[in-house]
């Protein structure tokens, strides 16, 4: 054996002891692309016990691994990195996914090429090196997702250069840039800090690499014109390279949502004061007075200062206290009344009769009830008056026919005080539905299989029916129907002959 030969041995066996230890993957080649070794990094980093599970040259190595580069693109067998080192290319920081033809795990390789030479510079030894950059591939991708899929918009620019390196969604649709518009140009082609309202704190901040705090900003757009933004910078590291994330609210969505909001204040505050009817809102928790109009005022003969902040129960303009009390439970049960006759006490004790109506509404994200007041005491006292009247007429009636007295009595009981006001007409038509199987004597279940409604439907017009009716039971529901000649006399209650 020659010397030449013995001292290339001796030199293999050196250089392989040196490197089996490091943490770095080695693979040599001869000339001929056959695989000679590999240290125990490398066999790690292929999932492989022994060199020969790599393949005897580069034409096997690519039968049994499959390889892609980060973007999911399939490298061909030329494209191999060993391939390539084979061929004596040199290359550096390749970026490789390896997969087992037989298996699903997966590492990523950052990949460089070595050619040995012997020392008249010809090629001897082939060397790939790789390192496994698995973790920081999948810190990446996870960032990666996270940053895409993140609805706030942003973009991270490099802060050596200040040109952009990534973009979310988010920031294209608020803005109508495309990605090629944002990414590689400078912050000073796209100046996302254009028009802050601290701009030179935040250039300052941008140039030390420090936190940008919460601004406002015009965004300029890619058809000429701005948008107004809430923008603030949080420094990171990508790629072992300092940068800035860029994040953004737009505030043009909420300035839109802030007119319309003051814009239905403004209706809904004018229609309040300039009503003629009385209207009083309070809070729904204490019902305590919140505000009420100048009609309410004027009606009841109080002066503002009297009214708010007090508590419904302490003003005592509901003249009798159970009827304020089942108002403001069946307000408080159904959310809304309609028209409930009520006595209504002014200041200087003079009496009202009124007509209540009240629902639920929300104010600055407070539930309240609105009440209004209708002065119904002309038409009563005009119902007394024909009443009265009829009443002296049938006291002598003998010579009316029969026909004319039964209007007249039926005149009577409809205008009758002692019955509330509402009608069977004030029903909805699937209130009267319910009231009609009410009087069947049909349970709210049946009511519901019946009408094919949910349970809670029912209960609901249920409620609603004897909040109108001001009444508190099926059987009183019952009467009050009897009482107006309501539904046939074959719709009885069960067990009723």
């Amino acid at each position: 054996m020659s010397q030449d030969v013995l001292t290339t041995e001796t030199n293999r066996r050196q250089l392989q002891q040196i490197i089996a230890g490091l943490s770095d993957g080695v693979i040599l080649l001869e000339l001929d692309q056959s695989i000679l070794w590999a240290n125990e990094a490398a066999l790690r980093m292929h999932g492989v016990n022994r060199v020969g599970d790599l393949g005897r040259n580069a034409r096997e190595y690519a039968e049994r691994f499959h390889l892609r580069y980060r973007n999911n693109h399939p490298l061909t067998p030329e494209q191999y990195p060993i391939s390539r080192v084979a061929a004596g290319e040199a290359f550096s920081d390749v970026l490789v996914e390896v997969t087992p033809r037989d298996d699903e795990r997966t590492w990523v390789h950052s990949v460089r090429s070595m050619v040995l030479t012997d020392r008249d510079g010809e090629p001897e030894s082939l060397v790939l090196i790789m390192s496994d950059v698995t973790d920081w591939a999948n810190a990446e991708q996870r960032f990666e997702k996270t940053f895409n899929a993140n609805p706030a918009p942003a973009v991270i620019c490099r802060l050596s250069d200040l040109r952009y390196l990534k973009v979310n969604s988010g920031f294209l649709e608020m803005t109508g840039y495309s990605r090629d518009q944002v990414i590689g140009a400078s912050t000073y082609e796209l100046d996302v800090l254009e028009q802050a309202e601290r701009r030179d704190l935040a250039i300052e901040r941008l140039r030390n690499g420090a936190t940008i705090p919460q601004m406002q900003a015009q965004l300029r757009l890619p058809d000429g014109s701005s948008k107004q933004v809430i923008v603030a910078g949080q420094t990171l590291q990508l790629n072992d390279e300092d940068c800035m994330l860029f994040s953004f609210v737009d505030m043009e969505l909420r300035h839109k949502a802030e007119i319309a909001l003051r814009q239905s204040e403004e209706r809904f505050a004018k229609a309040f004061r300039l009503t003629p009817v009385p209207i009083l809102v309070c809070s729904a928790e204490e019902q305590r007075v919140i505000d009420v109009n100048q009609a309410f005022l004027d009606t009841l003969a109080y002066a503002g200062e009297e009214v708010i902040g007090k508590t419904v129960a302490q003003l005592e303009f509901i003249d009798d206290q159970g009827e304020r009390t089942r108002l403001l439970a069946a307000l408080e049960k159904t959310g809304r009344v309609d028209r409930v006759d009520v006595r209504v006490r002014r200041k200087d004790a003079g009496v009202l009769e009124c007509a209540v109506s009240a629902d639920t509404v929300s104010i600055h994200d407070e539930l309240c009830y609105l009440l209004v007041l209708m002065d119904i005491t002309e038409r009563k006292r005009t119902e007394l008056e024909l009443v009265a009247a009829i009443e002296e007429v049938m006291k002598d009636a003998s010579w009316f026919s029969r026909t004319l007295i039964e209007k007249l009595a039926n005149v009577k009981n409809v205008n009758s005080p002692q019955l509330p006001s509402v009608s069977f007409t004030d029903l909805t038509a699937r209130e009267r539905d319910v009231l009609g199987l009410i009087c069947e004597g049909l349970a709210d279940k049946e009511i519901a299989a019946r009408l094919k409604l949910a349970p809670n439907t029912v209960r609901n017009h249920v409620a609603t029916v004897y909040s109108k009716l001001d009444v508190h039971s099926r059987s009183e529901a019952i009467v009050w129907a009897r009482e107006r000649g309501l539904f046939s006399s074959e719709r009885r209650p069960k067990g009723q002959r």
